[in-house]
């Protein structure tokens, strides 16, 4: 497979206003049986069953089927289906584990699923320069099992790293519990393999990270799948640290533990990690794994301390001290390695958790300053009350990024203020200083809101810069950026256009 290392993109559209892409050809019998042609007749799933089960993502309710889903076994068999599409004039949509929540792998009505659910072997550990060398599909908590009998780990934890997929986490730049401390997945990616919109093959960054010129290896990281499609990645991996220590504290009220947090991080403690749970979702947790969560507490705080042994009982103490200042009903230190993990599954399985004390609910992601944690909080509270909905809250408090969860019941027609909700949640989070994805990405969700944060010179510059990847925006398209489309008749639950309502038109 032909390989170069790209040099920084240039060229644009000479118009800050996103161009429109060129629209799909029809999809034929031709283009399956190109795919045959480089792939087993079963890694090209044409049949309506096969396809649906493509529809969607983690966000259930936005879903398209594909026109085609094609499963390559590796990279050069995703080059060659990327050239395919490109013959043919076909836009293609890149897709891991399905885990992400933001309807960013949702495919398109004419267009071809490129699954790299098969791409999934550790190429290599280089324990003496603690890295790894991956093909997209390895799950998240591989990388450490892998690494784990070389004393190293991969920090970056998302609450789904059992199922979710290191080239998931390239696209959205996923962080985790611990990205306090530690940063997010462009902290720990070194260097990468992309297959480009035309199906040619480039490298960005280098084994240390570093490549001449912009930092195309960070522009890429976080795009969404929007600029091409990641083959094979190098991490960063890291020393297991000598001495680990979590409590899990109670407060009495919501602004007691979001001033805790505040206290900590001025107290210049960086703790690997700083979560918040809220009694609902507390409630939900412990009904489903028995934490020890005390259901009743209107805040509780994961916090956990790792690094040299001294070093972490030191500020151990101050921390416990902080946290009693603050009114600490209850500061529980688990003992053991497995007490301490019973802790974090229960922060983790908060989100599948939910769905014990709701039929139905959205995940929101978005960012606020430390500061404003009580002040968003309450607004949240105010928020769902008046559209007469409960909201859920875990996070990274550490950081500020919130996870609300919109509680809805679909069958008692709430679908549409929950959504309506979650975006005001999202928009509220950019009037309070912050911005509408901490790592969950835009996606479908929220591109419609992309305005509210970013000005349309803004949106302009990040369009050419994607035009300067893929000219035809055949890569993910309808991501991202708002389009009339997507905004005016957004995927998912049809809604009829007031025209049709009035009669004026008919829908066929």
């Amino acid at each position: 497979m032909p390989e170069r290392t790209m040099e920084a993109p240039h060229g644009g559209t000479g118009s800050d206003a996103p161009a429109a892409a060129t629209p799909p050809a029809p999809v034929g019998p031709e283009l399956a049986r190109d795919f045959r042609d480089v792939l087993p007749a079963d890694s090209v799933i044409t049949d309506e069953v096969g396809r649906r089960s493509y529809e969607c993502d983690g966000l259930t309710g936005f879903r398209q089927v594909p026109a085609l889903v094609v499963l390559p076994r590796d990279a050069d068999e995703v080059a060659a289906c990327v050239r395919i599409c490109a013959r043919h004039g076909v836009p293609f949509v890149a897709r891991g584990a399905g885990t992400g929540l933001s309807g960013g792998a949702m495919p398109v009505a004419d267009g071809v699923v490129i699954s790299l659910q098969k791409l999934r072997r550790i190429l290599e550990i280089d324990v003496e320069n603690r890295r790894a060398v991956l093909e997209p599909g390895v799950y998240n908590l591989d990388i450490s099992k892998a690494a784990k009998p070389h004393g190293l780990y991969y920090a970056p934890d998302p609450s789904s790293q059992q199922v979710c997929t290191i080239g998931g986490n390239v696209a959205e730049n996923s962080g985790g519990a611990h990205c306090l401390k530690y940063g997010f997945t462009t902290n720990h990616v070194l260097e990468m393999e992309v297959v480009l919109a035309d199906g040619s093959v480039v490298t960005l960054g280098g084994p240390t990270g570093e490549q001449a010129g912009p930092d195309l290896r960070g522009l890429f990281i976080g795009s969404e799948g929007t600029l091409g499609i990641c083959t094979k990645v190098t991490v960063r991996l890291l020393q297991t640290p000598e001495a680990v220590r979590t409590v899990l504290a109670d407060f009495p009220s919501i602004e007691a533990a979001g001033d805790t947090v505040g206290d900590i991080v001025d107290a210049a403690i960086i703790p690997a990690a700083v979560e918040m749970m809220d009694s609902l979702s507390m409630e939900a947790s412990e009904a489903a794994t028995g934490a020890g969560l005390t259901v009743d507490a209107p805040a509780a705080l994961i916090i956990e301390l790792d690094g040299p042994a001294d070093e972490v009982d030191a500020e151990f103490e101050h921390l416990t001290a902080i946290c009693e200042r603050h009114g600490a009903t209850r500061l529980h230190v688990p003992t053991e390695a497995e007490e301490r993990q019973k802790v974090w599954k229960g922060r983790k399985a908060a989100f599948a958790a939910v769905g014990r004390i709701s039929p139905d609910y959205i995940v929101q992601d978005g960012v606020v300053p430390r500061t404003r944690l009580a002040e968003v909080l309450t607004r949240i509270a105010e928020m769902g009350r008046d559209a007469g909905l409960r909201v859920a809250n875990v996070f990274h408090a550490g950081d500020g990024n919130l996870h609300p969860l919109v509680l809805y019941s679909e069958a008692a027609g709430e679908h549409d203020a929950a959504e309506k909700l979650s975006t005001d949640i999202a928009e509220l989070c950019v009037e309070l200083g912050g911005s509408l994805s901490g790592e969950h990405g835009i996606g479908t969700d929220k591109a419609c809101s992309m305005p509210v944060m970013f000005s349309p010179e803004d949106l302009g510059v990040m369009h050419r810069v994607r035009l300067a990847f893929d000219p035809d925006s055949r890569c993910n398209p309808g991501k991202l950026f708002p389009t009339p489309r997507l905004c005016g008749e957004r995927p998912g639950k049809y809604a009829p256009h007031p025209l049709e309502e009035a009669g004026v038109i008919e829908r066929l």
